[in-house]
This record gives C-alpha cells, sequence and structure tokens, in this order.
C-alpha cells in the first residue's frame, strides 16, 4: 500500500512537473512585443497627427488591447496596397487598417475575430447626382443575391450612367464597383482614400465610394462642405463578416492573444466607447 501509494505521488508529481512545464513553454512561444501595420491616413481609423503620431479609432484600441495581453505594441505606417504583401514578407506581425474579413483575402492572411462592422456610399458634390437617403431607405443590406444586388443599385447605375467613380484600390469595395458600374461608368483606382478626395474636389471624377466612417469624418471638414452623400448607404454580408486584424497563418499564439484581448473589449463597452468618440455612432460587430 504504501509502494502503491508513493507510486501514485510520484505519477502526480510528474504530471503536475509536465503541465507547468507546458504552460511555460505557451507562454514562452507567445510573443512580447508586436509590430503593427495600419495606413496612418484613412481618418478616422486611422490618422497621423502633426509631428507623426498614430492616433484614431485603431491606434487607440491597439493601445488597449496590447495593455490587456501585455506585449510591447510599436505601430508603423504602410500603404495599404502593399500591406498584405509585407505582413506575409514579415516586415510586421499585424495589419490593422479597417481591412474588411472576404473569404479571398483568408486564403492569404489569417484575421482575428472582427472589432466593427461598416457600410458604404458614395460621396458627390451636393446636388450633382442623388440626394442622401433617409429613413427607413438609408442603409439597404445586400446578401449575395444577384437579383437583390441590382435591383437596389438600379437608381445608383442610372445616376452614374458616363461619370467617373474612384475608389481606393485593393479595397473589399473595389471588385464591387468594377462588377456592377463598370458597364454605365469609368472607374478609377487610387492608392489611397484621401486622392480620390482629392480629385473629387478638382472635378477629374464625379463620385467616390468608400466606408461610411471615413466618409462621415471626410464630409465633417469645412473644406468639403460642398460634398454631400449620395443615395443611400450599402451594408450588410455582402462585405464579409466586418473589420479585423490580418495575421500570417503561422502566428497562432498571436492570433490567441488578439482574440481574447478583442472580446474582452468588446464585453465591457470599450470597442462601443472608442467608436463612438470616433465615429459618432457604433460599429461594434
Amino acid at each position: 500500500m504504501k509502494q502503491r501509494g508513493t507510486a501514485r505521488q510520484a505519477c502526480l508529481a510528474t504530471l503536475i512537473a509536465a503541465l507547468l512545464l507546458a504552460g511555460t513553454a505557451a507562454r514562452a512561444d507567445a510573443p512580447k512585443s508586436i509590430t503593427v501595420a495600419t495606413e496612418g491616413g484613412y481618418e478616422p481609423w486611422n490618422l497621423t497627427l502633426p509631428g507623426g503620431k498614430l492616433s484614431g479609432f485603431e491606434p487607440e484600441l491597439m493601445e488597449d488591447l496590447c495593455r490587456r495581453m501585455a506585449v510591447t505594441c510599436r505601430l508603423v505606417v504602410q500603404n495599404w496596397d502593399g500591406m498584405i504583401a509585407g505582413l506575409n514578407a514579415g516586415k510586421y506581425d499585424v495589419i490593422m487598417d479597417a481591412i474588411v474579413i472576404t473569404p479571398e483575402r483568408k486564403k492569404v492572411v489569417t484575421f482575428t475575430e472582427p472589432y466593427a462592422e461598416t457600410p458604404a456610399s458614395f460621396i458627390a458634390v451636393k446636388g450633382a447626382l442623388l440626394p442622401p437617403a433617409s429613413g427607413a431607405n438609408r442603409i439597404i443590406k445586400l446578401h449575395d443575391e444577384e437579383k437583390e444586388i441590382r435591383a437596389a443599385i438600379a437608381p445608383l447605375k442610372a445616376a452614374l450612367k458616363g461619370k467617373t467613380i474612384g475608389i481606393a484600390s485593393g479595397t473589399v469595395y473595389t471588385p464591387f464597383i468594377d462588377k456592377y458600374f463598370k458597364d454605365v461608368a469609368d472607374i478609377r483606382e487610387y492608392n489611397n482614400s484621401a486622392d480620390a478626395i482629392l480629385d473629387l474636389q478638382l472635378e477629374r471624377i464625379d463620385a467616390v465610394f468608400d466606408d461610411i466612417t471615413f466618409a462621415s469624418s471626410t464630409l465633417a471638414r469645412p473644406e468639403n462642405s460642398n460634398l454631400s452623400f449620395s443615395g443611400p448607404q450599402l451594408g450588410g454580408p455582402v462585405w464579409g463578416e466586418g473589420e479585423a486584424m490580418g495575421l500570417r497563418h503561422s502566428d497562432t499564439d498571436l492570433k490567441a492573444m488578439l482574440d481574447k484581448a478583442i472580446r474582452a473589449a468588446l464585453a465591457d463597452g470599450t470597442v462601443k466607447k472608442l467608436s463612438e468618440k470616433w465615429f459618432k455612432t457604433d460599429v461594434t460587430p
């Protein structure tokens, strides 16, 4: 009996030691510092202040998440059109730039749980195309049904016939605009959304299509008081599962850490608070 008990205790001690070792190894594998790439010019999601400091909804949310994860975070600026390639080349660990989850992007990056979900809209000079929609017609929820989409955008296509549409290249909206509007309008792609707005002001294009939060921030600026939303906002599953951070497929430990921190920030209202601060509305998924 004594020898059996001693053997049992020895086995138990070995098991506990193994579990402790496994926990230590897991913590050792977890990153202590990460580099996060963002555009730094997609206001109010992210922006560059005078002096070079990054601010906006995403940098402030990232600061909160890094504090929860107890890791050091460094934010760097990267143009959107090279962001995913830079991630997979190892230039940084995370990309955070209002990136919508799509099946195509899942093939090249792993996404965290979404922290936002937003519709999109056209912007044009006031009175040039369609007036902003209001009430129940303000937001049209679209799925992947071809008939539903074509019926919803028919008035927009009629208004944009013969016009030029500006859009940032490589966004979730770019293939949508190419597919449904290139038969009636010229499509001009830009490296970033701010350049498209500049050309709209210079009357080089007739409309810009972009995320509603970027659009709202743009229209709030005094120099853009001549611009307005044109037609309804388009939202729903057509844009994917929501906005999230992108990581390399191999970074499973980092994904687990970020997912846990995002869930906590959603649960305690931090994401909602930052959303209302920067967007003046709640974009939590």
